[in-house]
């Protein structure tokens, strides 16, 4: 079997080359398998010939199979698309565009189902069973997790433009009215006076770009390690709760009156600013790309028939059309020229770093969040 999967592999390229279900087994792997049964037929009399035909009629059936699926038949395609809650606004536009655009050109009609919710418990989600044909996530450690579950095949993030991330945004410091405390900058987070509002970064992926946040404005201005974890301790000196999320962070704050400031995202408080709520926020000047990656999920396509479709639509959200539409609800767009488009929304940042600056999320996950990593270290210093 490792003999047929080598010589599939070579002849086949690698986005014709996906798993189909959760067998493992790959198409050109078994129509190849199929056709050496059927041309050597002859020259092997140690298999029945009934056992041959009935190979030759297994792989012939796998291949149809990998045509079409339960969400896929003739006219009509059905995608399953999982995001996090704030991109809902902008795939609400998004999806009739891209869905006229293939009838037109495919003669098809593509339909959504759509779910919203945290990063994190979307990631679970689709872990234990949800049928995603595409993530699209807060951060792509959330991506990682579906990967390591067996569902994505690694290389995802060169199948898409810009590494697969589709969409920006930056850390935002929303105040009080008048900002009383004249918070302006992280270090400000670090005054005595100061309470500060946070989810938990063990439990939430969006907080994880707070703490990040914190600890790079630091590291990537001159600082090291122990300067940037003396620091990060004074802020979470100032965390009088943890929410177990984003949103419980926001009721905290707005809810429940608690806090000076909270650490939110530009693109959540531009999106609020539209929906009549105006948030009195700073944009920091050291601040970390909150980069939001896309994956087709491989099982899913392959066991549902909507590969084509899926990779179809990933490679849309890229086009200028999709790109204004994450824009005007506060995402910053990689294509850059919808970018200077809407430079009047989005303020420069004069020193802005990356997850990759940090050493990637593999090397996050275990310094800044595993157990007993850095952050646990943090919160038993301020008794939390």
């Amino acid at each position: 079997m490792a003999q047929w999967q080598a010589i599939a592999d070579e002849k086949n390229p690698s986005a014709q080359n996906r798993r189909l279900g959760s067998g493992g087994f790959r198409l050109g792997t078994l129509v190849r398998w199929g056709k050496e049964w059927f041309t050597n037929r002859g020259k092997s009399r140690s298999i029945p010939k009934s056992l041959s035909w009935f190979l030759v009629g297994l792989s012939l059936s796998a291949a149809i199979a990998a045509c079409g699926g339960p969400t896929a038949s003739g006219d009509t395609v059905q995608l399953t698309l999982v995001s996090y809650a704030v991109t809902r606004a902008a795939y609400e536009q998004i999806i009739p565009q891209f869905a006229q655009q293939w009838k037109e050109q495919h003669n098809q009609e593509v339909t959504f189902t759509q779910s919203y919710g945290g990063s994190g418990s979307q990631t679970r989600s689709v872990i234990d069973g949800l049928e995603a044909d595409i993530v699209a996530l807060a951060l792509a450690l959330d991506t990682q997790q579906i990967e390591k579950a067996g569902l994505i095949e690694p290389g995802w993030e060169q199948e898409a433009p810009n590494n697969a991330i589709v969409h920006k945004s930056v850390a935002a410091l929303v105040t009080r009215a008048g900002n009383p405390k004249g918070i302006n900058t992280w270090q400000d987070l670090a005054k005595d006076d100061v309470s500060v509002i946070t989810a938990n970064p063990k439990t939430s992926g969006g907080a994880r770009w707070n703490f990040l946040g914190l600890w790079g404005a630091i590291t990537q201005t001159g600082g090291n390690d122990t300067t940037a974890n003396e620091f990060t301790r004074q802020v979470f000196q100032n965390v009088p709760v943890l929410p177990r999320d984003a949103r419980e962070s926001s009721d905290v704050f707005f809810k429940q009156g608690q806090g000076d400031v909270l650490i939110n995202y530009e693109n959540e408080v531009i999106l609020a600013k539209q929906n009549g709520q105006e948030l009195p926020y700073v944009i920091p000047d050291v601040n970390i790309s909150i980069d939001n990656p896309i994956a087709v999920v491989d099982a899913n396509v392959d066991k549902h028939g909507t590969r084509e479709v899926a990779e179809a639509f990933v490679q849309y959200l890229f086009t200028p059309t999709a790109q204004r539409e994450f824009a005007k609800v506060g995402f910053r767009p990689v294509d850059p020229n919808v970018s200077a488009e809407f430079s009047n929304q989005f303020p420069p940042i004069q020193t802005l770093f990356t997850v990759a600056d940090l050493g990637g999320w593999d090397a996050v996950q275990t310094k800044f969040f595993d157990d007993g990593a850095i952050f646990d270290t943090i919160l038993s210093q301020v008794s939390r």
